[in-house]
């Protein structure tokens, strides 16, 4: 029984979408909100294709804005710099979280975001077209490094 209810939990938490030939692996973020004027968002980005793509943009209903940036350690502070957009190689996997240089922002959030909450988002790629997908809040705070000063939501 306890196999059972670990696979279920499995599944319910492996959802992936797709776009042409690009397919947006498990987008989630931790919960609740360690600022209530920004969340990262954390998913992987595969081109299962022969061209290669590009991830031109980003949104959700629920922030003002959504941008990539890529964040990088100096010394005990981490630089983030926002991207105009992310290249995606024929046959290549890009991951977009801890430990991959990359962060996807909700930027000047609606309301806060707790565990259990579903965000939409909508990412944009120049060949593959739009794939809407549902960001599942999981448990678990969101790493205060990760977490921009409310001063950076509205740039």
């Amino acid at each position: 029984m306890f196999l059972i209810a670990a696979l279920a939990a499995s599944l319910a938490h492996a959802h992936d979408y797709r776009a042409g030939q690009v397919v947006v692996g498990h987008p989630y973020a931790r919960g609740p909100s360690a600022s209530p004027a920004s969340h990262a968002v954390y998913l992987s980005l595969e081109n299962k294709g022969t061209l290669a793509d590009r991830l031109v943009h980003l949104s959700s209903p629920l922030a003002k804005a959504v941008r990539i940036h890529t964040m990088e350690k100096k010394g005990f502070a981490i630089a983030l710099r926002p991207v105009d957009g992310l290249a995606l190689p024929p046959a290549a996997r890009i991951d977009i979280g801890p430990g991959s240089g990359y962060r996807i922002l909700l930027l000047g959030l609606r309301k806060p975001l707790a565990a259990g909450d579903a965000v939409p988002l909508t990412l944009t790629f120049e060949k593959a077209g739009k794939a809407d997908v549902s960001v599942l809040v999981e448990a678990g705070q969101t790493p205060q490094a990760l977490a921009l000063p409310a001063r950076h939501a509205h740039k």
